[in-house]
């Protein structure tokens, strides 16, 4: 009776050393299968620093300040042609009385730096404009709604 409980287990290990080996094979991937999965794993981007010759990224540039109706179209558009987060919509002159008759420096204030507990942020959230885009797309909003 113990000769054919060890033989069992002699089997029972074979039998696993077996499946272990198998196992293991279906593992290796073929040069396509890891050029495949390295494709779906690589990065999404890459950070480039100003001036590093080795970055490919291609940059947008500016050939010069947009215009207010630009930046309102491209940024303020979603909230202020809405009424979003209670902006102000444009040509709504009575919504636009008061901030207006709080001053041009005012507005631009509000406009660059957000307003505090109003859906009002920086810049609209335009972090590539630069102030005076920011200043132009007030005036745009301002002479549309006085």
């Amino acid at each position: 009776m113990k000769k054919i409980v060890k033989g069992n287990a002699w089997l029972k290990a074979g039998l696993l050393a077996i499946c272990a080996v198998v196992s293991l094979s279906a593992y290796a991937l073929t040069e396509k299968q890891e050029a495949a999965v390295a494709e779906r794993i690589k990065p999404v981007g890459e950070v480039c620093v100003e001036g590093d010759a080795n970055c490919a990224a291609v940059v947008a540039v500016s050939s010069g300040p947009r215009s207010g109706e630009d930046i309102y179209n491209g940024s303020c558009m979603a909230c202020h042609s809405t009424g979003a987060g209670g902006a102000p919509k444009v040509g709504d002159n009575a919504a636009w009385a008061d901030r207006i008759a709080t001053g041009q420096a005012a507005l631009y204030h509000s406009a660059v730096n957000g307003v505090a507990g109003t859906g009002m942020i920086a810049k609209g959230g335009c972090m590539s404009c630069s102030d005076d885009e920011i200043h132009a797309a007030v005036d745009y909003m301002v002479e549309n709604s006085q």
